[in-house]
């Protein structure tokens, strides 16, 4: 199965059914009166969160999705019957954005969550309702109203405590392999991870977390290179960033120059995600010499100027690791223990993820229309490097794609 994280659908809400003007007839009643129903409701469009699913590659295919009109309604004051109302199930961690406002209209993430997203047309009244005493005999009925149209964007964000990042190579898979279930893919080439992962690390009784791993980043990935900046929106929602660096990486590179890439890649797509908390974890260390180890691993610390907490482990033998997911879990509970008696942190980390996702929403966005812009200015033999909007007479330019 595909993993698509974004998609963009049509919803339709159900139209309400329509009244009727009808008349009481019936044998040895001289003076039967109007008995016109109403028009049914129409159906409303709701999301659903479902953990069954961790895609929205369905929506892709089907972008089309409309709630059935309601009944007309019926003679003997009989309402129509109303629609059913539509449910269309997303993976938890989809946001749902309104195209044409940009309105976020909500976030699913708990199983069994749901959303109205369209509401459907109210039935429209019979003749009942336009009797007088100086109109008996209305001959009135309305139309239903229509059910609401939109067109909507579905963003999935994995549901994740813990993101993993770090370099093509640096070891993220096998890290989470380790301490979950997850079996993603491993190998000795980069970009061998090419959609996110998720995996529970179970720590004991009633004790555990969502680590997400997140495919690769490269130098150069905010503006397009590599997977780009595509995955990096599903840390938005983690509490901590599992930062591993290779200490001897094959390719002979400086890790210390590697760290830095991820670094600036987090800081110039968001500022916002690059102040979440960072764990350094110098990974590969049965790579090295013991002899050479401590020496490498302090003159990577120094020459980053790393101030933070810093662990060493070896993924494939599982050195270390298991001191990585106890202080992990140890640091998620203090901040869910300190969200729950304390209401003031509570809302300060509200608005901290809320101005995190909208950041994040805004800068993605943005790189995927720069990234558009360049693909137009190639395929028409322009280079925009050669303009900078203006002339140099004053008179603003306007370039047409």
């Amino acid at each position: 199965m595909r993993f698509i994280d974004e998609a963009v659908v049509t919803v339709k809400a159900g139209d309400g059914g329509n009244g009727i003007a009808s008349f009481r007839r019936e044998k040895y009643v001289p003076r039967g009166g109007p008995d016109g129903g109403d028009g049914g409701k129409g159906g409303d469009v709701y999301v659903i969160a479902e953990d069954n699913t961790n895609t929205l590659v369905d929506y892709r295919y089907t972008r089309r999705h409309d709630a059935m009109r309601a009944e007309n309604g019926h003679s003997r004051n009989c309402s129509g019957k109303g629609s059913d109302d539509l449910y269309l199930p997303v993976p938890v961690g989809t946001t749902v954005v309104d195209t044409e406002t940009d309105e976020v209209l909500g976030d699913l993430i708990e199983i069994g969550q749901t959303l109205l997203i369209a509401k459907g047309g109210d039935g429209g009244l019979g003749n009942t309702h336009f009797k007088s005493s100086t109109n008996q005999a209305p001959r009135k009925a309305t139309s239903g109203f229509e059910g609401e149209l939109k067109v909507l964007k579905f963003e999935l964000k994995v549901v994740a405590d813990v993101g993993l990042i770090g370099l093509p190579n640096a070891g993220k898979s096998t890290f989470i392999r380790q301490v979950s279930a997850a079996r993603p893919k491993v190998a000795d080439y980069p970009f061998t991870t090419l959609v996110p992962n998720l995996g529970v690390v179970d720590i004991g009784r009633h004790r555990s977390f969502v680590m997400a791993d997140i495919p690769g980043l490269i130098e150069g990935a905010s503006e397009g290179a590599g997977l780009g900046i595509r995955f990096l929106k599903h840390v938005a929602r983690t509490r901590r960033l599992l930062h591993l660096v290779d200490v001897k990486p094959v390719d002979g590179s400086d890790p210390v120059q590697n760290a830095r890439v991820i670094l600036n890649e987090l800081e110039r797509f968001s500022p916002e995600l690059a102040n979440l908390p960072q764990i350094l974890v110098l990974n590969k260390i049965d790579q090295v010499n013991e002899e050479d180890l401590n020496e490498l691993c302090t003159h990577i610390v120094a020459e980053l100027g790393w101030t933070g907490i810093v662990f060493r482990t070896a993924t494939l033998t599982g050195e270390g690791v298991d001191a990585v997911k106890y202080h992990l879990m140890n640091e998620i509970e203090r901040e869910r223990e300190r969200e729950i008696e304390d209401p003031i942190f509570a809302e300060a980390q509200k608005e901290r993820f809320e101005r995190l996702e909208a950041e994040v929403r805004l800068n993605t966005e943005a790189q995927r229309e720069a990234y558009r812009a360049a693909r137009r200015a190639a395929r028409e033999g322009l280079d925009l490097s050669d303009f900078d909007g203006d002339d140099d007479d004053g008179v603003e330019v306007v370039y047409v794609p």
